[in-house]
């Protein structure tokens, strides 16, 4: 059976963004199935992450509300790297309580600067975690609701058996060949990932020029992201 490295592996939920074509923050919807946000983090936990990461931004009060909601999840404030050390810092890796996940939020102050600050923001986040505990990041934005935990299981899933992914890992889902979500990170490229995100953009320069491994999950979804009300 492939290893894999759930264990040592953190969700990054990227949902600061205001959502201008949704007319409404992403990380505020909520369809027929509930809201997007909720759903993400239940996938990347039900996915084999060990815990959850979430950034958040504009609508931050609400997205907060809406995670508090939810029986499944116990949400915990995280300072932002290099801000005020007075904040409660909060380890997502800590147990369960009282059967609830435990989700670490962090905000993005200047979410409004492109994705690249979220991202950012994220990444050092995760940083500060035990590198023991923490060794791998499986990053998706909110705006792919259709993500199935199945699609979180084989990207954690390493091709060799009995070998877990490394700090080294640096793989992308990819669809008839398109590059898509979610996409895993490996501790030992969190820094320079960090430091090459300008405006707008994600991880995608740096998985194109480090050479990511493609996945192909091409059989258990579309890969699609929403933008616009439907």
């Amino acid at each position: 059976m492939p290893g894999d490295d759930s264990s040592t592996s953190v969700g990054l939920l990227l949902a600061a963004g205001a959502g201008t074509r949704m007319g409404r923050p992403k990380a505020l919807v909520v369809d027929e199935r509930g809201p997007w946000l909720t759903r993400a983090v239940t996938t990347l936990l039900d996915g084999g992450c060990g815990s959850v990461v979430v950034v958040l931004g504009a609508g931050a009060t609400e997205a907060r509300a809406l995670l508090a909601a939810d029986p499944r999840l116990l949400t915990v404030e995280t300072p932002v790297p290099g801000g005020a050390t007075d904040a409660p810092h909060a380890d997502p890796r800590l147990p369960p309580v009282d059967g609830r996940a435990r989700v670490a939020v962090v905000v993005a102050d200047d979410w409004a600067d492109g994705l690249a600050t979220s991202l950012r923001v994220g990444l050092e986040t995760l940083a500060a975690l035990d590198p023991e505990e923490a060794r791998l990041a499986l990053i998706t934005l909110v705006d792919y609701p259709g993500l199935p935990p199945s699609a979180v299981a084989r990207l954690l899933s390493s091709p060799a058996a009995d070998v877990p992914l490394g700090p080294a890992a640096l793989r992308q889902s990819v669809f008839h060949g398109r590059p898509g979500h979610p996409v895993v990170v490996g501790r030992s490229h969190w820094s320079a990932l960090a430091a090459s995100l300008t405006g707008d953009r994600g991880a995608g320069p740096y998985l194109r020029a480090h050479a990511a491994e493609p996945v192909d999950c091409s059989d258990l979804w579309d890969g699609a992201d929403v933008d616009a009300p439907a």
